[in-house]
């Protein structure tokens, strides 16, 4: 069985952070020029959130809230729902399906080491289909 620690094997491995004092401005600017839909929330250098785009839809422009008047605080999503790097493929689409939430943090040894976003989950087993499928095409054809 696939695992997360595959997905993270091939992705970057820089973990987007953002204060929890910093204006929502702030952290949407952040995520528009990284190209991420999704930051982890710090306070005095601990992990206490995440905030996401949809947080910002929902908490900010629904609510009639600024964004530079906004910090993150204020529309982070928390506590965290984490995985693991053995957390299966499977087991992670599951939990986001039913949490209905598209971005997770992977967790090795207390530290996060990345975040795993649903559209990761999709290419992997995309990706993981094709090759599976030319290799029975293969199998196939060589007979």
């Amino acid at each position: 069985m696939s695992r997360l620690a595959e997905i993270l094997a091939e992705k970057s491995g820089e973990v987007l952070r953002i204060d929890v004092d910093a204006s929502v401005f702030d952290a949407v600017k952040q995520m528009v020029e990284a190209n991420v839909g999704a930051l982890l929330v710090t306070e005095a250098g601990e992990v206490t959130g995440i905030v996401t785009e949809r947080d910002y839809l929902r908490r900010v422009t629904l609510e009639g809230r600024t964004d530079k008047e906004t910090p993150v605080r204020e529309i982070m999503s928390s506590p965290l729902i984490v995985a693991t790097p053995e957390t299966t493929i499977d087991e992670a689409m599951a939990l986001m399906t039913d949490r209905r939430f598209r971005h997770v943090p992977v967790v090795d040894g207390g530290e996060v080491v990345g975040i795993v976003s649903i559209g990761d989950l999709v290419k992997f087993t995309s990706q993981q289909q094709s090759f599976e499928l030319k290799y029975l095409h293969d199998y196939i054809a060589a007979r």
